[in-house]
């Protein structure tokens, strides 16, 4: 057990810049997984959502999705801390503020008050001390339209989690840029990671940020998709299988580029079978669908060895 505890990880702490794309509790998951890499970790994290709490206050205030920002945000946060209690607090009730997230509300404010809201997660980063850094998929305001298979445009995120089959296009309005913070963490990555999280409204959004998806085309890291531990509650992402999510990124993306495959044992990896694949359980105990944290970096640190030795 020492000796296994002494050389874990032993190929991720050999790295100098990981990015991790997502959004939600996917995202936090892999951040809270990998923090030991410290400042080395970066999430670049979606923005286009417009629902719940952080789609109230886009309607009322404008600027980005706050709500998957924050929810990384918490999760990295030391949970024993009183301010944590506070920033991850809900508004009960049948007020104006019932279902509003405290956190949402302060991470609104300092927008507000700030140049940008990169100033505005570095802030909450500072005040937490958390040393990984958080990077917005874009400063703008932006949304995620879809095309369904009658040629109609489906509007938001919310409307596209409802449909029931696979929609023919996703494209985000209006066309935005990225961070030049998050284009250079990419650029400069060893490993790169996808998932998990919603497909359509957490992944792909990401991807289709042209400045990321030719980052993305052009890296020379290693490129994990880290599948979910359940089938999704949006009927069309639950219905695709693993090969048909890789072929809908690299689409966007303009390439073969996802080197390896994290999944469950029961997942069907046909069509995948010439990547690198770890098909292994690795769920927390406490919370199954959750990754474990350490099974994760384990799993990691595995690819990485099988990869580059």
């Amino acid at each position: 057990m020492y000796w296994e505890y002494l050389f874990m990880n032993m190929y991720l702490k050999s790295l100098n810049r990981v990015v991790a794309l997502g959004g939600g509790h996917g995202l936090g998951r892999v951040m809270v997984s990998l923090s030991h890499l410290g400042s080395r970790l970066t999430g670049i994290v979606v923005t286009s959502d417009n629902g719940g709490s952080s789609g109230r206050i886009r309607q009322s205030e404008g600027g980005i999705a706050w709500g998957d920002l924050r929810n990384c945000l918490n999760q990295l946060i030391n949970k024993s801390n009183v301010i944590s209690n506070i920033f991850n607090y809900r508004f009960k009730g049948i007020g104006d503020l019932s279902g509003h997230n405290l956190g949402n509300l302060i991470l609104k404010a300092l927008d507000n008050l700030s140049i940008r809201p990169l100033e505005v997660i570095n802030i909450i980063r500072n005040l937490f001390k958390i040393e990984s850094f958080l990077i917005p998929m874009t400063e703008k305001a932006v949304d995620l339209v879809a095309i369904d298979k009658n040629d109609i445009l489906i509007y938001g995120e919310t409307a596209i989690d409802i449909l029931k089959l696979p929609p023919k296009y996703l494209k985000l309005y209006p066309d935005v840029s990225s961070t030049i913070e998050g284009l250079k963490f990419i650029n400069k990555a060893d490993l790169i990671l996808i998932g998990p999280g919603s497909f359509y409204t957490s992944l792909i959004p990401i991807l289709l940020v042209k400045e990321i998806a030719l980052s993305l085309s052009n890296t020379k890291a290693i490129v994990v998709f880290i599948d979910n531990l359940s089938n999704e509650i949006s009927l069309a992402a639950s219905s695709l299988t693993v090969f048909e999510k890789i072929l809908i990124m690299e689409k966007y993306i303009g390439g073969k580029m996802i080197d390896a495959l994290i999944v469950t044992p029961d997942t069907n990896i046909k069509g995948v079978e010439n990547r690198l694949i770890i098909r292994d359980f690795l769920g927390d105990v406490n919370m199954p669908y959750h990754h474990d944290i350490i099974l994760l970096n384990k799993a990691l640190d595995k690819i990485i060895k099988l990869k580059n030795y």
